[in-house]
């Protein structure tokens, strides 16, 4: 590939009308992965979630999944794809061998069972992640205990950000 030597693209006039009838705008959020941990809603006592678009009628979320030092996430089970992309710091799943660090993507098949762990590293681990359908919590045989889907999700992050101040309507702009 090729590198330009300058922007040129820069004569070309944007569309005029670049939503169709009936779309919603875009989600933007500039920093992401935030340092600011008010917006990082606990999932567990040790890992935290920011919400960064949420499609109720998909069942679906994206996040930014933060954990300051070691940390977990419980043992679950997806019946939905899930994609994942590394910030920062370094964390993998009990079930596998690999340990994802910056820069790592990991891609989820359905069906698959584990046991999400943030590693002690010298930045915290933030991972992005896209989830579809729910969460089912397993027990230590690995039998279910119960589900986290996208409408728990909202409620959790309701809850948190009504609580810190930033209000639970901060919510209602990530929803399409």
């Amino acid at each position: 590939m090729t590198e330009a030597k300058r922007e040129f693209w820069r004569d070309i006039k944007p569309i005029e009308n670049p939503h169709r009838p009936g779309s919603l705008p875009e989600v933007y959020h500039q920093g992401a992965p935030t340092d600011d941990e008010r917006y990082y809603v606990p999932l567990t006592e040790t890992v935290g979630t920011r919400p960064l678009l949420i499609i109720p009628s998909q069942n679906r979320w994206c996040d930014v999944l933060y954990a300051r030092g070691a940390g977990l996430v419980n043992r679950h089970y997806h019946p939905h794809q899930v994609f994942a992309y590394t910030i920062s710091g370094k964390w993998g799943y009990l079930e596998h061998d690999w340990v994802a660090t910056a820069g790592d993507w990991v891609y989820e098949p359905p069906g698959e069972s584990h046991t999400l762990v943030a590693y002690e590293h010298e930045e915290p681990m933030k991972v992005t992640f896209n989830v579809t359908g729910p969460l089912v919590w397993l027990d230590e045989n690995g039998e279910p205990e119960g589900t986290f889907d996208v409408f728990d999700y909202i409620q959790l992050c309701k809850e948190h950000y009504e609580k810190v101040g930033i209000g639970a309507e901060y919510v209602e702009r990530l929803i399409r």
